[in-house]
This record gives C-alpha cells, structure tokens and sequence, in this order.
C-alpha cells in the first residue's frame, strides 16, 4: 500500500491554487493545512479546499505535516525552507528556492543532518511532452545536441499579477523567475552546463500596474529584465537564452535543438504539454504525434484555456523517493545546480566576463509513462 504524506502548505497567493487543486492527483500526497503571513488569505483557501489554516509556528509542530511546500516569495524561500526543516519536515519550494549557492549548501547541511529531503519547482519538465522530445534525444535520432535557442520573451507581469513587486526585486527578474524552467528542462535534456558568458539590460526603472486594486500604482524595477546568455554544456552543446520583459511581440520558437543528424523542436518548458517538432537531414521540421504520456492530458483550466498541468508531480517523485529510497529529479542538486547557472549569467553580465559554474548534477532520470502511472492515483 502507498504511504500517503502530509503536506503543509506555506504561502497561499496566486500559485497556490495550482498546488491546493492538483497535488490530490497524487496517490502518495494529501494537503492537511496551510498557513501565510495573511492569515485571512489562509483561513479563505483552508475554506475553499477543505484543510486547516494555521499560524506557520502551529503548522511546523503539526505532526499530520510531513513535508513543507514553501510557496511564499523568493526571498522568503531560504529562510522559510531553513524553519521548517529545523522542525524536521521535508520541503519542496517553489522557484528559486535559494538565491545563493551558499543558502543552497546551508539547507543540504541541515537536510542531510536530520535525513531530510529538499526538492524545488519547476518539474515542468516530467511533462509528456517534453519527455517525449527527451526520448526522442535518447534515442539518437538526431545525433549529438550541439547548439540551440531558448527564448522566454514577453511584456512583464505588471498587465495581469495584482501584486508584481517582487517579480522586479532580488530574485525575481526573467532570469531568476522564467529562467529555471528552460535551464531545467536543458539538464533534462542534454545534462549539467559548464559556463556561462551573457549581457544585460532593462528598459524601464519602474513599472505601472494595469489591473487589481492596484491599477496604475508605480513599482520599482531593480533587476535586469532583458538577458542574452551563451550556455556551454558538459556535453559540449552550446545554446543561446534570451529571457526579456522588455518585449511586446516576436516570432522566436520557445526551445529549438540542434543535433548532427536533424533538429527538435521544444515546446514552452513553463507547460507540461504542447506539440513537438522533428526535422532530419532532409530539412523540413513537421510535427510528430506525443506519445500517451499520462502527463500530456488536458486537466486543467485558467486564462489561458485548458491545458496539462501537473504541478506537484516532483513533489510526488521525492516523496516517493522518502518511502523507497534512491533519487529523485527535482532533487536539491539539480535545484542548486539551476541556481548556479541562472545567478552565473548575471554575474557575467555584471562583471562582462565566462563564468565557470561551480556545481554540477547529473542528467534526471527519463520520466516514462509507468513512472508518471506509478505516482497518479
């Protein structure tokens, strides 16, 4: 029989109601509470899905919580995640889950002391799709991945988020923020990055809502918004990221790889499903039919239509990890590993010079269609 874990969930904004809905799609998960700063705003989604609020200190003690999914803002993540694994329960936090490699190591410290396991959004990627373009990869048909793009472009958040101030503060930015879905899926897709060289800009030093209650407040931009970066893979792969806010319309695919034998292209690594493209030597990309992933159906609906998601599904893949051992592909490696990366390219923008990326990982495990059945209820 599975054992079902209890989640705690910190942070009851925006996302979580992505993580409140979808986390029962887990055979091993069942959220008991939640807590926030805004204890109101727990006490209406506790309402809404059946579970208990808390104060965060009541929740932490709660002996029914045996993992924390810290969703609070970026900054907020170390220091949320750090509390409540001094209380002794494993954490999935949204991304990044650190700002720094040193808040990465501090977390690992106290993990490993207590047998902990700290995972980290996104697991976009164990999508069907990209799993599908992953299999295709594995499977050489279009040899050796040696270069690619990645884009991530769009106006901002400040048109439909009621509150965007962090998006523009310390750990927000395209990079910190978009960022990890597409180095995520690279690793996913041809493993660890060795260095990184980029510049870096932003095109406006504030912003002014357009929607919520707080419809033409101004908010300061202090990141970088608009990113160029060269990624030179361990693999020997070389790829171009751009990440903007600063962009209002392209023509730009959201992932393309180039192999020695033909080319594949991606979809958005912020979605679990969308259509894959192969071309061979014969130069014509045309699309191939996804395989019956259990994590390419359509479940779920918001502003943008009906769509894949399955948010929670490396929260399930760690805790599955907990009850049988062994690895799991949202590990905190490969977190780290991210952070690494995304924080390097604006080290290299600042300081205009290759910075060498000092963590590594190995490549995740495949996420196949029995390994995503085995997780589901």
């Amino acid at each position: 029989m599975t054992k079902e874990f209890g989640v705690g969930i910190i942070g009851c904004g925006n996302i979580s109601d992505a993580y409140f809905k979808l986390i029962p799609l887990y055979k091993n998960l069942k959220v008991v509470a939640c807590t926030d700063i805004n204890m109101a705003a727990a006490k209406a989604k506790a309402e809404l899905y059946g579970v208990d609020a808390q104060e965060i200190a009541d929740l932490l003690a709660n002996p029914a919580v045996d993992v924390v999914v810290n969703l609070t803002i970026p900054e907020a993540h170390y220091p949320v995640s750090k509390r409540a694994l001094e209380a002794g329960k494993h954490v999935y936090s949204e991304k990044p889950f650190v700002l720094t490699i040193a808040q990465g190591e501090d977390l690992r410290r106290i993990a490993d002391a207590k047998g902990l396991k700290v995972g980290s959004a996104p697991d976009t990627y164990l999508g069907g799709s990209h799993q599908f373009a992953r299999n295709i990869i594995d499977s050489g048909q279009i040899g050796k991945i040696m270069s690619g793009t990645a884009h991530v472009l769009g106006p901002g958040m400040e048109m439909w988020h009621p509150n965007p101030d962090f998006f523009f503060q310390p750990g927000g930015g395209p990079i910190l923020d978009m960022g990890p879905y597409y180095v995520n899926n690279l690793v996913n897709l041809i493993g660890p990055v060795k260095r990184v060289v980029a510049l870096a800009n932003r095109a406006k030093t504030e912003r002014t809502i357009t929607n919520g209650p707080r419809n033409g407040e101004n908010v300061p931009v202090v990141v970088a918004t608009n990113i160029h970066a060269i990624l030179e893979f361990h693999s020997g792969a070389q790829i171009a990221l751009m990440a903007s806010w600063d962009v209002w319309a392209h023509r730009h695919q959201n992932m393309e790889l180039y192999g020695t034998d033909g080319a594949i292209f991606v979809p958005d690594p912020n979605f679990f499903g969308g259509k894959v493209e192969v071309a061979g030597t014969d130069r014509q990309p045309k699309e191939v039919e996804v395989w019956d992933h259990p994590l390419t159906q359509p479940n779920f609906t918001s502003s943008w239509g009906t769509s894949p998601n399955y948010r929670g599904a490396g929260l399930a893949d760690m805790m599955r990890a907990v009850a049988e051992g062994g690895d799991y592909r949202c590990s905190l490696d490969r977190s780290l590993h991210t952070v690494d990366v995304l924080t390097s390219i604006l080290r290299a923008a600042e300081e205009g010079k290759a910075i060498d990326i000092v963590t590594t990982c190995t490549q995740p495990a495949a996420f196949g269609i029995e390994d995503a059945k085995a997780l589901l209820r």
